[in-house]
This record gives structure tokens, sequence and C-alpha cells, in this order.
């Protein structure tokens, strides 16, 4: 059964607001020309989407950074700064080129888009909250099982192919994740077990594993995020999507903080390394987003996801010179076993409707 025979998705007599689909390098009346071209030039997509995943891996940083400050600044405050910032620019754009409901988006997607705000806003705050008690690495690792995630829910709610392959990479996913999380009653010797030198986390046995609850919760909220994307298909604009979920991630986030008691950190006169910061995250994460959108508009699918997994070196290398971060031996098995699932997933279902492009492009605004 095709997913054009779900309820959700729907393709005829609505506006396409369907974007730049990858395009190919191999076309022969260009052969003479490409070959001549710079290496560059060749390889311009592989490139963006690399310096894509620095900023995305950097931006995953400074959330960490924030969170070790003497005041440290919580999730949420995180969250209203930048994805308020994120809406404001975004009302802009859509203004100046005259985007139809630039607000509250077509009418016929609208409960689909708040769907996608309310799941995004889980992914990206289960992602900022987790990293307090797990290193950027783990968190990083763990967030490569959306792809298995997203793959069963497309099959449950929108009819798509679900193969026993898939499925057993699902399954192998697991044992990576139980690697990275270490529970102490499968690891009750595992201080002994790591040599000296290698990083060990301050938090407890039970903050990290509440950490890679977070981290799940992340997975299940970007899994809703992708799914409803799917399901909007070319009915919205991508900025009638980002609109909805920065306004939804800003206004679930002020609510929770009211709603918590949570304070609000503000900046004293001898220190301003929290609005440094909290800068960087926000550029960090225009720039990832614009980068990773022309690269994957020029790319194929297998080197542009593979291109996507490259975020996993800038982190181990930007944490250990940052924090003097050394993963351990089970976190880099667990996290091997988590990427080469995922990477199988998304390779091998890269002829599915639900393109690499579309998956890629709104996935790390949904969790980063």
């Amino acid at each position: 059964m095709n997913n054009s025979e779900s309820s959700l998705i729907h393709s005829i007599g609505h506006p396409d607001y369907g974007s730049t689909q990858p395009t190919s390098t191999c076309q022969v009346d260009a052969t003479t020309a490409h070959e001549r071209a710079s290496f560059t030039t060749r390889n311009a997509g592989i490139l963006f989407i690399i310096a894509a995943q620095f900023f995305f891996a950097s931006m995953t940083i400074s959330v960490k950074m924030l969170n070790n400050l003497e005041s440290p600044v919580h999730a949420f405050q995180i969250i209203i700064v930048r994805m308020g910032i994120t809406f404001i620019c975004s009302e802009i754009y859509m203004i100046i080129m005259r985007i139809p409901d630039p607000i509250l988006g077509p009418k016929d997607v609208r409960t689909l888009l708040v769907i996608r705000a309310v799941t995004g806003f889980f992914g990206l705050s289960g992602l900022y909250l987790s990293v307090q008690y797990l290193s950027v690495a783990d968190a990083t690792a763990l967030g490569f099982l959306k792809p298995l995630t997203t793959a069963v829910a497309g099959c449950i709610l929108l009819k798509e192919k679900y193969s026993v392959k898939q499925a057993v990479a699902g399954v192998c996913s697991l044992l990576g994740v139980v690697l990275i999380a270490r529970p102490p009653f499968l690891f009750p010797s595992l201080l002994a077990a790591i040599p000296e030198g290698h990083y060990l986390p301050g938090s407890t046995p039970v903050q990290r594993l509440a950490g890679v609850g977070a981290v799940m919760v992340s997975v299940l909220g970007a899994t809703g995020a992708y799914t409803s994307i799917r399901a909007i298909g070319k009915r919205a604009h991508p900025l009638h999507i980002m609109t909805s979920f920065s306004l939804g991630c800003t206004f679930i986030a002020s609510l929770g903080m009211v709603v918590f008691n949570i304070s609000f950190v503000y900046p004293t006169s001898n220190s301003w390394t929290w609005s440094l910061l909290l800068l960087m995250n926000g550029i960090f994460g225009f720039g990832a987003q614009a980068l990773l959108t022309m690269g994957l508009q020029r790319e194929t699918v297998s080197r542009g996801v593979t291109g996507v997994y490259i975020e996993m070196l800038f982190v181990v290398v930007l944490e250990r010179l940052i924090f003097g971060v050394i993963p351990s031996l089970l976190s880099v098995i667990g996290a091997a076993i988590i990427m080469s699932s995922a990477l199988y997933v998304v390779v091998s279902g890269h002829r599915s409707r639900f393109l690499l492009h579309d998956f890629f492009a709104h996935s790390n605004f949904a969790t980063s």
C-alpha cells in the first residue's frame, strides 16, 4: 500500500509549495564542463552539508555551555529567545515575499501545523534538557534514532512500506541505546571497566538515565514532527511550517516557565557570556539550516545522508576541545550501531516519496 492511500495526505486541488529537488550531476551534455569544474564547484552540495553539520554541532555545544554557567540558563529560556527570533524573521520574510496566510498557514493544513508545532517542541526541548546529564556526543548519537522511529510512524499513520530489514535495523539500534545509557543493573562494575583518563559524566546513574529519557522524548517528538511534515507535503510553504513551529515553541516554553515557576536569567554588569552564547545559538541555527538546504538541493541521496552523519565527528572534536570529554568505548560502539542502522534505513528507503531533502531540511530544526 503506498502513502497516497492515507487519509492524512491530499495532493490534488491544493497549491504546490514544493521545494527544489536534488539535482543530478550526471547529465550527459554537461560531462565535459563538469570534469573541468573546480573541486569546490563539483562538490558544492556535500561541502554545504558538512559545513551545516559543524554549525549544528556548535549550536548544541553552546546549549551545553549555557547549562554550565554559574547561573545556568534553562532550556525553555533558550527556546524562547531562539524561536522568538526565528518567528519574527520568518514573518518578515513571508510578508515581504507576499506568501499567503503568513501566520496561520493554509486553512486545510492548520491542524497538521499545530501538531507539527507541539511535537516539534518536545523534540527540541527534550534534546536541550538531555545535555544537562549527557555528553553532547551521546545525546547526538541517540538522536540518530529518528529515521528509524519515523519509518515506523510512516508505516502506521501514512501507510508507507516498512520492510523486515528496517525492523531488524531498529532492533539493533536498541542495543546501541543500551550501550550509551549503561543502566546500572546491566553494568554494575562500569567504573572499574573504563580506563583512567576517559570521561565519565559528572551525573549519577539515575540522572544519566533521565538524560537518556529526555532524548527519547526528543526522538518521539521529532518523529511526530517529521510525520506531520510528510502529511502536509507540498500544501504549505516551508516557512509556514517554520512559522508554526517557532510560534508554538515560543508559546509553550513561555507557558512552561510560568507553570513551573522557572526564573528568567538576565545578564549582569560583569558577565555577558550568556548573551553571547544565546546569540551564537541563534546564528548557528540559521546558518546551519541555510547551508543544509542548499546542500541537499544539490546532492544525491547517498552522499547527502553521509554528510549529515559527519555531525557526530564535529561534536566529538568540539566536546574534547571545550569540555575535555573523551567518549567511552561503550558509547563509541553504541553510536556506531545506531548510526549504521539509521543510515541503512534512510538510504534503503531513498525511493520513497518522503525524500531526503524533505526529511533533513526540517529535521535539525525539529530537534536542535
